[in-house]
């Protein structure tokens, strides 16, 4: 091995296991709906959800890819000390908040640490403002727009139910909720794993390997499915628990809602190539479908706590990826 493909080849490993770290982390997500509502054990479960990530390439295009790849960070700033700075610090806040069991977005934090280290390099001129702050308009977007297509899908899925047993409901929605489930882990595969792949591609670009111009290659595409399908598969129980148990009591019909509602924001997001938070849209998905019952089914103080989290992730992993930028540059001096 060529010692000046080193850096380049730690960079991709790092990315790579970014994904996987993404995968564990944010498989509740995919499951906590599902497992939850005892439709699934927790091992199929990961099991089901993983198989759907990896072939999530399948269905959608690579437009969230191309916006982290290229609408970001301006090109002439990326070189491979901030993305690797980028990506220390967000490996570091989803290990500390996963440890923890708060569902922060690792979306969030993968953006914080790639504007953080720029900035660190080059000031505000370094990025995109107008694309950064419409991924933070998101942060509260996500969330929304899933409360709203959950409560009402919720609504019309009780109006149609209202003259049939409740056993039988809930058989229904038992098979329904593998569907959903299914659609729900191809947003979540569509949306996260082709973050990375913009990651990657801009370290190839950086390294003289590709072209800004240059199509995503297919071995990147693959190996992102595969890291987060594998992440997924060993589980993220600690999340799963505050995601499926302390927001809100689902029972199967809730969790189709959510799944389904959260399947549809990601869809949308993921044809227009906004890389949103699948933590957020889940999240409300979930409360969408919980206040339903009633608003003191929601339990408030948990939520709170959740979107605190969520609104500091961008801030702190920026300032974190900033001071490795800074550190690194000053060490290799």
């Amino acid at each position: 091995m060529h010692i000046e493909y080193v850096p380049l080849i730690s960079i991709i490993f790092l990315a790579l296991a970014f994904d996987f770290i993404n995968g564990f982390h944010d498989a509740a997500n995919s499951i906590a709906t599902v497992v939850s509502t005892r439709v699934l054990s927790p091992k199929f479960a990961v099991a089901w959800a993983a198989f759907f990530n990896f072939i999530a390439f399948l269905f959608f295009g690579l437009h969230v890819a191309n916006t982290i790849g290229k609408g970001i960070v301006h090109a002439n700033v990326i070189d491979l000390t901030v993305i690797g700075s980028g990506l220390v610090a967000a490996i570091a806040w989803n290990l500390l908040t996963w440890w923890f069991g708060i569902p922060s977005s690792s979306s969030h934090t993968m953006v914080g640490g790639f504007v953080g280290a720029a900035m660190a390099k080059s000031g505000i001129e370094a990025i995109f403002v107008g694309s950064v702050l419409k991924i933070i308009l998101f942060i509260f977007l996500a969330p929304l727009i899933g409360i709203v297509i959950s409560y009402f899908f919720s609504i019309i899925v009780l109006y149609l139910s209202k003259n049939s047993a409740p056993f039988k409901i809930d058989k229904i929605f038992r098979k329904l909720q593998l569907v959903s489930s299914a659609a729900y882990s191809l947003g979540h595969g569509s949306n996260d794993a082709q973050k990375m792949m913009g990651i990657i591609f801009v370290a190839l670009v950086s390294s003289g390997a590709l072209t800004q111009s240059s199509e995503i290659p297919v071995w990147v595409v693959l190996s992102c499915h595969l890291a987060i399908a594998l992440g997924t598969m060993s589980g993220g129980w600690r999340i799963v628990k505050t995601m499926g148990q302390k927001i809100t009591k689902l029972r199967p019909f809730e969790g189709f809602s959510a799944e389904t509602a959260g399947a549809i924001t990601l869809f949308g997001t993921a044809i227009m190539g906004i890389p949103v938070s699948t933590t957020h849209t889940i999240t409300g998905s979930i409360i969408g479908a919980g206040i339903t019952k009633r608003l003191s089914a929601v339990r408030w103080k948990v939520t709170i706590d959740l979107v605190l989290a969520w609104v500091i992730t961008i801030p702190v992993t920026a300032l974190f990826a900033a001071f490795c930028y800074w550190f690194t540059v000053s060490f290799l001096q």
